[in-house]
């Protein structure tokens, strides 16, 4: 499915959507709201699963997006890989399959209708159980290797998440219930037109799961100096096809997302009130404090204690478009 960027989108006509689909919505929006009281993530009984509220459009914030299954009940919100943008909303769903560094934010919120979004953690083993128990064939590498991609939402996925989300309700069913609904999202979720692609990172040797073994190994080891062609021969790929399928998944390569790790971890740092500036440079890998200080400005738009100091004080002021 080629990337949604959203230049082109538009509402959808009323009346276009089926009464099922906008019921099941509804419902949705309904129960999260009610458990979501303030802006933010909040946790659930289910591990898996965790809601999000937004009262406000956000400002566009750097992150690594976890990989997940992000489903929106109510808003929009927009998410920047590399070059290409990407937008999911009530129809359709984003999908991550690996962490990577992104800039996100949410377009369509009020404190009327608030953003409402849920985000589950997909088992890549519970996946193979399904692909092997249901006798499909896993295509070979028939996509284009990226590891985030949106996809339209069906009703019948609709249905399973509003299962879960009931389930919160009685706290005592959740050990027994919880996993048969999610047994039942997993089967829902390789039913869609990304079944080669969720089936080549739950089976196999795929590129998909060597690349997501090159980014655990960079994420371990994000302050170390990086030999691409050890961390290749340590994932079973020569350089050249690393580089390869690693740009196709994360819209960089390997040294550029060890780069994001570094500056995102920095930010991190220098916003909990760490030390200054240039310890927090060593700190994360950075040889060069003055070259650590360009690259920071150069992502962030700002040097690092100016930009520490100005989302603090708009956090601090309860600026709701600010999500450091």
């Amino acid at each position: 499915m080629a990337p949604y960027t959203g230049k082109s989108a538009q509402p959808a006509e009323a009346g276009s959507e089926d009464i099922g689909e906008e019921a099941l919505r509804g419902e949705l929006a309904r129960l999260l709201d009610l458990r979501t009281g303030s802006d933010g993530m909040h946790s659930t009984a289910i591990p898996a699963l965790k809601l999000y509220r937004f009262s406000h459009p956000t400002e566009p914030a750097h992150a690594l997006q976890d990989p997940a299954v992000y489903v929106v009940v109510q808003g929009r919100k927009q998410v920047t890989l590399g070059d290409t943008t990407y937008v999911y909303d009530r129809s359709r769903y984003l999908a991550v399959s690996m962490e990577l560094p992104v800039v996100s934010h949410v377009l369509e919120a009020s404190p009327d209708e608030p953003y409402l979004c849920m985000t589950l953690t997909v088992d890549p083993r519970e996946l193979a159980e399904l692909i092997v128990e249901t006798h499909r064939q896993v295509p070979r590498d028939d996509h284009d290797g990226r590891a985030l991609y949106v996809t339209p939402l069906r009703a019948s996925l609709l249905e399973g998440f509003l299962r879960l989300v009931r389930l919160l309700d009685t706290p005592e069913d959740i050990p027994v219930l919880a996993p048969l609904i999610l047994r039942e999202i997993d089967y829902r979720l390789l039913q869609s037109e990304q079944f080669g692609r969720l089936a080549q990172m739950a089976i196999g040797d795929g590129r998909l799961r060597r690349v997501s073994g090159a980014i655990a190994w960079i994420k371990e080891h994000f302050a170390e100096p990086l030999q691409v062609e050890a961390l290749a021969h340590q994932v079973h790929m020569s350089p050249s096809a690393l580089h390869h399928h690693f740009k196709a998944a994360t819209a960089m390569s390997p040294l550029q997302y060890q780069k994001r790790l570094r500056l995102q971890e920095a930010r991190r740092r220098l916003l909990s009130g760490g030390p200054t500036a240039e310890a927090v440079a060593y700190e994360v890998g950075y040889a060069s404090a003055s070259q650590f200080s360009r690259e920071y400005a150069r992502l962030f738009g700002q040097p690092p204690r100016r930009d520490a100091e100005l989302v603090r004080g708009a956090t601090a002021g309860g600026d709701p478009r600010i999500v450091p």
